[in-house]
């Protein structure tokens, strides 16, 4: 199906959510020194209703086009890169029950979620656990008309910062998502996230103690052998992580020419002169423009075919695009990856060892950009990459196997 004949969303100025991308870089720094959570930033995105923008026209949103949005992703990494870490499961949430309304329609449990979110919720997730087998094991039972969900969940990155949390469980043969209110009973979430990089992004434990849920809060169930991630999410998913990037790349250029445009000391040179006439520090500044510059086209090339995506996917259209998605991502994150670990390594060529003051904390970029990087096997992506390239076997990460063939197994919760 050609471009022309899709239904695009809404775009909206990127220049809307400036003044709030602006005023949480001005806290970027003392949060990083201090530890300090990053409440206050993630209300001020709420409160101008970022968290909102991918909710549809019909359910009363700005239904913003998933291209403009990861575009603002980047941005917003920019200011402060544990922000758009903080609300990926928030988005994809979204993302979830906008596919989801699709089929079942704004009166169904889909359409009271978005809602629910359009009105100010923020979702974190729940999902990920340790142990010696990548499994689940926290578990949903019932009893006479409730469930009770017990477990406990690590990497549960945005939990703390959340109002619901979306949980997978499993129950017999089958495995369900769920949607807990973090002030719920038997809720606990704990801020032990030791990464050296990321470090507020609230990416710790969350222990379930027999939960009581409803019925309504069952939102999605697989058979439990089937992976809930399809080849869009999978793409969806790491295109966070690469905007997420993008925008640090973007953040360590801005503030290396915001440290370097004042000084009148070049190393080795006798006298005063002025650091950004010096060819060497041109020639440094120059690079780390262009890394943020390609750094940033290849989220917008992965953006715009997982647009394409969606689009198909909420017009009920067969979907043709994910698998392109997935591709693309992979690629991308191959090359993004070592560009920006480059470009927060190579900042530091201008500054000597004043580049190093812990007031500037400029090595907050080089941490949280590898932390990020190590989110995702890209080792492994390489490899998959390879075998589809030399022998057409298609990507399969081990969250996608199976969901191709197996998807049209899916069921669907609504409210009674």
């Amino acid at each position: 199906m050609s471009q022309s004949t899709l239904s695009h969303p809404s775009a909206a100025s990127p220049n809307r959510f400036q003044a709030v991308f602006d005023q949480i870089a001005n806290g970027a720094i003392e949060r990083e020194q201090n530890r300090i959570l990053a409440y206050d930033a993630v209300d001020a995105l709420r409160q101008s209703g970022f968290t909102a923008v991918r909710i549809p026209e019909k359910l009363g949103g700005e239904n913003l086009s998933l291209r403009e949005t990861f575009r603002l992703l980047v941005k917003l990494a920019a200011a402060d890169s544990n922000l758009p870490q903080i609300i990926r499961a928030h988005f994809a949430f979204v993302e979830g029950e906008r596919q989801r309304l699709t089929e079942t329609g704004p009166g169904s449990s889909a359409g009271k979620w978005l809602e629910t979110i359009h009105a100010g919720a923020i979702f974190g997730a729940a999902m990920a656990e340790l142990g010696k087998a990548t499994e689940t094991t926290t578990t949903l039972t019932p009893k006479e008309d409730k469930w009770f969900l017990n477990g406990t969940k690590y990497y549960s990155t945005g939990s703390l910062y959340a109002d619901w949390i979306a949980v997978v469980a499993v129950h017999d043969d089958k495995r369900y998502r769920v949607a807990v209110p973090t002030t719920a009973a038997g809720v606990t979430r704990v801020d032990d996230w030791d990464g050296f990089g990321q470090r507020l992004t609230g990416s710790g434990t969350t222990i379930f103690e027999n939960v009581e849920l409803s019925k309504e809060q069952i939102y999605h169930v697989l058979p439990k052998d089937v992976s809930p991630i399809d080849r869009f999410f999978t793409a969806f998913y790491q295109n966070f992580h690469l905007a997420t990037l993008a925008g640090i790349a973007q953040a360590a250029l801005r503030e290396t020419i915001e440290f370097v445009r004042p000084r009148t000391r070049v190393f080795g040179v006798p006298g005063q002169s002025f650091q950004r006439e010096d060819p060497l520090v041109q020639t440094v500044i120059g690079r780390l423009s262009s890394l943020a510059f390609a750094a940033e086209a290849l989220v917008d090339r992965v953006s715009t075919t997982l647009e394409q995506a969606s689009l198909l996917r909420e017009q009920g259209l067969p979907d043709t695009v994910s698998q392109q998605a997935e591709l693309e991502a992979f690629k991308a994150q191959q090359v993004i990856i070592p560009l920006v670990l480059d470009a927060t390594t190579s900042l530091f060529e201008v500054g000597g060892a004043s580049a190093s003051s812990d007031k500037r904390r400029l090595d907050r970029f080089w941490r949280n950009a590898r932390v990020l990087a190590s989110h995702n096997p890209a080792i492994q992506r390489a490899r998959e990459l390879g075998d589809w390239e030399l022998n057409g076997v298609p990507l399969d990460s081990g969250w996608t196997r199976k969901a191709d063939a197996e998807a049209k197994n899916t069921q669907h919760f609504t409210p009674a």
